[in-house]
């Protein structure tokens, strides 16, 4: 009797997993084009931000074949756009309201999610990596910020 529930259980197990894949969800993952990214520091900068935050915060997303696999692609999206719209790296602008936090989430710990690094393929900074990446963050957009009020000044001359 019990093998029965169990079996008849997993079947049905089955045939939602399997509907649910047939469920339009109205999006698909995609990666527009890149518009525009901040002037880094160096391009090592760029290397651990490309490996710690551009999968939710860039145009360049790596969707792994998992994110295509309902329900998880259902969530994998929503989360990839959400990152995008909070920060985007590729199509960065300076209408972030908060630049100086980006830097904080990452000394802070809340950046890169300690679930991310739990993803196949995926692994966590290395201290020195987080150092790194905090310290080129902030030379960024120390840099960055001075080249626009550079950029500015200039523009007001003309």
């Amino acid at each position: 009797m019990i093998t029965r529930v169990i079996k008849y259980g997993l079947a049905a197990l089955i045939l939602v997993f399997i509907a649910i894949q047939a469920v339009p969800y109205g999006r698909t993952a995609s990666n527009p084009p890149v518009i525009s990214e901040p002037e880094w520091d160096i391009s090592g900068t760029r290397d651990l931000a490309v490996r710690a935050c551009f999968d939710c915060h860039s145009n360049e997303t790596h969707w792994p074949w998992y994110s295509r696999v309902a329900p998880v692609s259902w969530w994998t999206l929503d989360h990839v756009e959400e990152g995008r719209e909070d920060l985007n790296f590729s199509e960065w602008s300076w209408d972030y309201d908060e630049i100086d936090e980006i830097s904080e989430s990452v000394m802070e710990g809340e950046m890169p999610p300690n679930y991310y690094t739990l993803i196949p393929g995926k692994r966590n900074l290395s201290e020195r990596e987080r150092e790194n990446l905090i310290r080129g963050l902030i030379s960024t957009f120390d840099y960055s910020d001075k080249a626009r009020s550079r950029s500015d000044h200039d523009s007001d001359d003309d």
